[in-house]
């Protein structure tokens, strides 16, 4: 019992004895609470039985009661009188309350005794143990905690039960007490059972942890107590605060640290140490992980609760009192006890004890706190060490020690780098230059006078650590013993359960320590050979729990030691241990419900316990009595095995009551509640009786299952079907759920509402009508428990067999696996085969046939009602068959059939896909029926990673003619795949590998990378390019036409990669086939490029695209003869499409509408123009694909205007010299025969006549002879035409009043040649024209990308002789010509 500060400190009262409690301890309970009561203000309110036990209890235990000194009447007398009056108020409401509290403990103390009295009336125990059984000790009362002042006594109490009589030590911080070895310091007493040890006058060195052992022959137990003494000096106490502000009147009267005690009750004020604290819900173990924030909380209820006055709260880990800091941070009221970590580091990992002074002594609280290793930057780092601490070893350097980082799957650890940070900085500087192997380091060059911090980061293979939290400064020297290597591995390690996620593991320490700092535990799950830690910080002790464990699964434990050098060898490996629950008793059985009687027997039945302690129970014990008695009697001596039992020879008329106790290997259990009094009348209604023990099962959220048991009691017909009744948890009202029987012992119940609680009931019907109700159920929430998985269906990947596989989120060593069809239990062994492992149970269809498609469930049993259900309909089961023969008569899947590719040097690569094959595949070409091996001329390999089977043949010819087929071997799998070449498939794969042959050869010289092909560049120059490879400085190029070289004024150069050709002023007579010749001392390549047909047209149609896009509008130039639209562009040639349109139809060439052009210009004329030639007038330039349309409108005003500048002109007159008749528009003739152009002129005075070929003046010679007769006749003879001589003919005829202007297109065809008809008549304008578009390109031979041609060298322009416009009109820029690339004639 504690030794109070104060006389009149608040009562202590007893509390009621829980149901709960065994009676022998309620009883020693009550013994001790009634010492408790022997206080005055309760003597005179206890009956006269308490008062004799009380008695008692002071005689043995009671301690001679402290004596107040004298009070001496000191100088500051008079103002404690004034003080005690001013208080008087408060004392009166005191003695007030104090009657209250008074009133309250006699009714307790009434409830005592009454309820002793019915306690032993009602005791009738079934079965008394012997006092002779061995028992290991117990305390059944355990040492309290105590706070005293200094020189005051303090007495530690405890109880202990066992047999053979326990013997009591006493210890002192691990130390046997002696008490003679103090005379009169310590007492030893034992009185009643009652072991106790008495301190006399304390001093702060008795302060200290004190045990009680007991020990007899079957063991032996601890109790434990702290007693903390605290000194008189109150400027040295923590609550001294409080003290003064109780004490106030007394610290003038009795001097600076002493208190004297005063007669009579407290002041108004309450020390904190006087609260009642009751710890609610506190935190539990917790998992961190490095860098987060985390909080431990408790909730706690304190009575009185004030808002000023929190309690007294401590927090310890590892029992060493922590501090705030900014670390951690702690923070106590509004009914929570706090701790924050800001920043989580492995440094915080440990046993956390929250404790509270409190009125009777200290309440507390501990949890483990496991801090894991936060994510390394470089995968395979080691993690952070950890626990840095600095010692100033001398004035030279200080010593920085840490303890290593556990591992288990990373690399070993090959050193450590320590870096250093000056106070108020926040650069870190590394201390060592190379990693140091042992966990401490001096470090040198330190300035005096100076604060440092350090921090660790461990090194291996794989990179460097995070680093550890920093130190937090320089402490007092340390003595380091020099340490020897790492420490041995620890002995036999042994592990058992704990709870159902915890398991107890201890182990033997090392044969040699060498400065042990700790030990790291690992677990690994049995068959995962993946090793995990269980703490991130080194423990201490040799025994460690493990929590965080998955129940269901079985694990392995090792230890490691750890020391300054590191970590030691790891254990042996414990044996395999399933986590579960320690072994208990089972829980009481519930739910006894009466299913029959007839009037001498019942027939009732009861509810599995819901806890069975981790075993299997094995019997139930049934007690019965009558209604209107308190002794129970064993139904039968032997117990019952079954939760269903028929109770005998009763009394007919009587009221029975019926208790169960159920029993495992752990002992019995303890007895269910009484059942309601069941009456022992025979029934004989025709309805039945109730159904029973009704169960859940596939529990989702919005849907369960409700299964039940038949009635016993059937009535005067069977039963017929049955109706289920459901209702929400706390009402009454009950709701019919089918609307019609069902014929079996369950229903599926849907449509319920998700996180609800619902209660259930079923009663049975036949003809008769309604029978009983059943009891209704305990409720049951739809919610999905966490971690449920359905039951699936599958096909075994090896063996190809039909299975349902389902998997329990967790499970016991006693559950079972219950597989169901239709929710029958399977029995029939010889269709199903059930396999289980771990939380893993299978049933396999061994013959599956239509007979089994059906509902399958599964129970499991211990398993908190895991189960699920799944229906196999014919659908599904024909895909499971499909899958299943395909599995046993595997196919290798391939994603590509056999199929062949041309390689480069005309080889043929005959290839096949697989989706995927195994480094252990097996396979063979065939070639017409005939294996090919791997042997010259063959080359066959296999990639597995990407599934290619491969086979090339490098010398491919007609006799490689036939079927080609793949045989596949992988383990079982098989496949086939087959190509056939022959006929005119084969001569094509025959004519690629030859030509890729060929090619291959002519690329080991100079060739042509891309051959010849056009390009038109912005001047509408043609440009034949090539782009050439492999050429060298003794490479040479020519460029033929027709067979004669081209002598171009600069010469090709091969090395720059690319030559080109330009053909300036293209027409017909740049047809021809065109030849570039590469050769050099290694070979000669040649590209030919034919330019005619359609290959001529191209290069036409791309010009007239880019003269089309720079055309400008339209103008109008009066000549003598008329007015003139003329179009100017870039380039013009009459092979191009241009089309003149009138009104919309198409101008033809005639004497009043003339068509012709220039290299320049697109003209028409109109002669002599009258009304008829107004109207719109436009030219359309096509290009093949656009039609590019330029427009002049010549009516109304505009029409005017040009009719009166024509008429206008001084030369307008009929005397003028014009072409009066003779020339055609065209003239189409064949190579090598004599044209004559003759016509027919007219002027006064004579004119002259001038003739032009291409805007230049044709001079008369033997080949071009010019006449001119009688002044009327002009002819131009051309002899033994050519090619050279088509284009286009002009005949200028001029006199003073002015003149005519007359043009003839010219062309001349080869022998042999179609005659090309001349380009004459109407047609229809497009309504729109449509938009330029891009030339195409043309590509002949090898398809290239366009190339940017060398620009040509600019000759000068030569002067049209068509009149130009006004300089007003925009113009523009006429074209550059070139000379013709003509072979030169040899």
């Amino acid at each position: 019992m504690a030794c109070d500060l104060t006389v009149g400190s608040f009562l202590s009262y007893p509390d009621v004895p829980t149901r709960a409690m065994p009676f022998y301890q309620q009883r020693q309970k009550q013994v001790s609470q009634e010492y408790q009561s022997t206080k005055h203000a309760i003597q005179k309110l206890c009956s006269k039985s308490v008062k004799t036990e009380q008695g008692k209890a002071t005689e043995a235990m009671a301690e001679p009661a402290y004596k107040v000194p004298a009070f001496r009447e000191p100088e500051g007398m008079q103002e404690y009188q004034r003080m005690a009056a001013h208080f008087g108020r408060d004392l009166t409401t005191l003695q007030q309350e104090l009657h209250r509290i008074k009133v309250a403990t006699q009714e307790q103390v009434e409830n005592i005794d009454i309820t002793r009295e019915v306690r032993e009336r009602m005791s009738v125990h079934r079965k008394e143990v012997p006092t002779e059984i061995p028992k290991v000790p117990d305390f059944l009362v355990g040492l309290r905690s105590h706070t005293v002042w200094e020189k005051t006594p303090v007495k530690l109490l405890c109880t202990v039960s066992g047999y053979p009589t326990p013997i009591v030590k006493w210890y002192k911080n691990d130390i046997v007490i002696d008490p003679l070895s103090v005379p009169g310091k310590y007492k030893i007493e034992n009185k009643y059972g009652v072991h106790g040890l008495i301190i006399s006058r304390c001093s702060v060195a008795d302060s200290g942890v004190y045990s009680a052992v007991a020990i007899n022959s079957e063991g032996k137990v601890v109790s434990k107590a702290t007693v903390c003494v605290r000194s008189k000096f109150l400027l040295s106490c923590p609550l001294y605060p409080l003290v003064l502000r109780e004490f106030s009147l007394l610290s003038t009267a009795t001097g600076p640290g002493e208190i004297s005690h005063l007669p009579g009750p407290l002041l108004s004020g309450i020390h904190r140490s006087k609260l009642e604290v009751f710890l609610l819900e506190s935190f539990g173990v917790t998992f961190g992980n490095e860098g987060e924030s985390l909080t431990l909380v408790a909730n706690m209820v304190v009575v009185p609760d004030l808002p000023n006055l929190p309690p007294e709260v401590m927090w310890y880990r590892d029992d060493i009192l922590l501090k705030p800091s900014r670390w951690v941070e702690m923070s106590v009221g509004g009914g929570t006890a706090k701790l924050t970590f800001p920043h989580l580091n492995k440094d915080d990992e440990g046993l956390y004890t929250l404790r509270i002074w409190t009125k009777d002594g200290t309440t507390e609280h501990s949890a483990y706190l496991f801090v894991k290793d936060a994510p390394p930057t470089v995968n395979g780092a080691p993690g952070a060490p950890m626990d840095v601490t600095v010692s100033d070893a001398n004035k030279e350097y200080v010593l920085v020690s840490w303890k290593p980082p556990n591992t288990t799957n990373e690399p070993l650890i090959t050193g450590y780098f320590v870096d250093r940070r000056k106070s108020g900085t926040n650069d870190w500087v590394q201390c060592n230059a190379t990693p140091v192997k042992v966990c401490k380091l001096p470090v040198h060059g330190l300035s005096e006078g100076a604060s440092y911090h350090f921090r660790v980061r461990a090194v291996n293979s794989a990179g460097i650590s995070l680093p550890s939290r920093m130190s937090t400064g320089v402490t007092a020297a340390d003595v380091e013993s020099d340490i020897q290597g790492v420490p041995s591995a620890p002995g036999q390690v042994m592990a058992s359960r704990n709870t159902k996620t915890s398991a107890f593991v201890h182990w033997e320490p090392p044969k040699n320590p060498n400065n042990l700092i700790g030990y790291y535990v690992d677990c690994c799950v049995v068959g995962s050979k993946v090793w995990t830690p269980c703490n991130h910080r080194p423990y201490k002790h040799t025994r460690f729990v493990v929590h965080g464990l998955t129940a269901g699964d079985t694990y392995l434990f090792r230890v490691q030691a750890v020391n300054a050098y590191g970590l030691s060898e790891e254990s042996q490996v414990s044996a395999p241990l399933f986590v579960d629950a320690a072994l208990a008793a089972p829980s009481a059985p519930y739910g006894i419900a009466l299913l029959s009687c007839d009037g001498s027997s019942m027939t009732v039945a009861w509810k599995c316990p819901k806890r069975t302690g981790g075993s299997r129970i094995t019997s139930y014990y049934l007690d019965k009595r009558e209604a209107d008695s308190v002794n129970w009697k064993e139904v039968s001596p032997s117990p019952a095995t079954k939760r269903v039992y028929k109770v005998e020879n009763l009394t007919a008329g009587l009221f029975y009551e019926f208790k169960v106790q159920a029993a495992n290997l752990a002992g019995v259990g303890l007895p269910s509640e009484p059942s309601r009094p069941f009456a022992c009348e025979a029934w004989t209604m025709p309805q039945p009786g109730p159904a029973y023990d009704l169960s859940f099962w596939e529990v989702r959220d919005d849907s369960l299952l409700l299964q039940w048991k038949a009635p016993v009691y059937v009535g005067a017909s069977p039963v017929t079907g049955y109706f289920v009744e459901m209702a929400k948890k706390g009402s009454p009202d009950f709701v019919v759920v089918n609307t019609e029987a069902v014929n079996r012992c369950y229903l599926k119940v849907t449509g319920l509402e998700t996180g609800a609680w619902y209660v259930f009931k079923v009663y049975a019907v036949n003809v008769s009508g309604k029978g009983k109700d059943s009891d209704v159920s305990e409720a049951v929430c739809a919610k999905t428990l966490q971690g449920t998985k359905g039951l699936v269906s599958g096909v075994d990947e090896e063996t190809g067999d039909i299975f349902l596989s389902f998997e329990a989120p967790e499970i016991s060593e006693l559950s079972e696996f219950i597989w169901s069809k239709s929710y029958k239990e399977i029995t029939d062994s010889s269709r199903v085969k059930v396999s289980t492992v771990g939380r893993r149970s299978r049933l396999t269809l061994l013959n599956p046939e239509k007979e089994d498609l059906g509902l399958y469930s599964v129970a499991v049993t211990e398993a908190d009602g895991a189960s699920a259900s799944h229906t196999v309909t014919e659908e599904e089961l024909k895909k499971l068959f499909e899958l299943s023969y395909n599995i046993r008569n595997p196919i290798v899947p391939l994603k590509t059939e056999l199929n062949y590719e041309i390689l480069e040097k005309g080889h043929v690569r005959f290839w096949l896909q697989a989706q995927k094959i195994s480094s252990a595949v097996s396979y063979r070409f065939i070639i017409n029926d005939k294996e090919v091996t791997r042997a010259e001329g063959h080359k066959i390999s296999h990639d597995a990673s990407t599934g290619i089977i491969q086979m090339t043949v490098e010398h491919f010819t007609r006799a490689n003619e036939g079927t080609y087929t793949l045989q596949i071997h992988d383990g079982k799998a098989k496949s086939q795949s087959s190509l056939v070449l022959v006929g005119d498939v084969f001569k094509v794969v025959l004519k690629e590998a030859e030509f890729q042959r060929k090619e291959h050869i002519r690329k080991q010289g100079p060739h042509f990378s891309e051959y010849l092909t056009f390009h038109v560049d912005d001047n509408c120059t043609v440009m034949l390019v090539c782009k050439l490879a492999n050429v060298k400085k003794d490479t040479t190029f020519s460029w033929f036409k027709d067979d004669e070289e081209i002598t171009l004024d600069v010469a090709p150069n091969p090395m720059s990669g690319g030559c080109a050709l330009p053909i300036p002023l293209f027409s017909r007579k740049d047809q021809g086939i065109y030849k570039a010749v590469l050769s050099d001392d290694r070979g000669k390549d040649t590209s030919i490029y034919d330019i005619s047909g359609k290959v001529f047209e191209d290069i036409i149609n791309a010009i007239a695209r880019i003269a089309g896009s720079s055309a400008s509008d339209l103008m109008m130039q009066c000549t003598p003869e008329g007015i003139r639209l003329q179009c100017y562009m870039k380039y013009y040639t009459e092979e191009m499409k241009t089309s003149w349109f009138h009104k919309e139809s198409k101008i033809a060439s005639s004497e009043k509408m003339r068509i012709g052009g220039t290299c320049e210009m697109a003209w028409m004329q109109i002669c002599e123009p009258t009304d008829r030639e107004k109207g719109h007038y436009s030219i359309e330039i096509h290009d093949g694909k656009n039609a590019h349309i330029r427009t002049f409108d010549l009516s109304g005003q505009g029409k005017s205007k040009a009719l009166s500048a024509f008429t206008k002109m001084p030369l307008f007159c009929v005397d003028r010299g014009r072409v009066v008749g003779g020339l055609p528009d065209v003239v189409t003739i064949m190579e090598y025969k004599t044209l004559s152009l003759t016509c027919t002129v007219w002027g006064d005075p004579k004119p002259e006549v001038t003739w032009f070929k291409n805007e230049q003046e044709v001079v008369s010679d033997d080949h071009n002879q010019i006449s001119f007769e009688s002044g009327k006749f002009a002819s131009l003879t051309i002899k033994s035409v050519t090619v050279d001589d088509s284009g286009k003919y002009s005949i200028n005829v001029r006199n003073k009043y002015g003149g005519e202007f007359v043009e003839i297109t010219v062309s001349v065809y080869k022998q042999g040649e179609q005659i090309p008809e001349p380009k004459l008549g109407q047609m229809s304008r497009s309504s729109a024209a449509p938009k330029p578009a891009a030339p195409p390109s043309t590509k002949p031979q090898t398809p290239t990308p366009s190339m940017k041609s060398p620009t040509p060298t600019q000759p000068h322009s030569v002067k049209s002789p068509t009149p130009t416009p006004p300089p007003s009109m925009s113009l523009p820029p006429p074209p550059r010509f070139m000379r013709s690339p003509t072979p030169t004639k040899k």
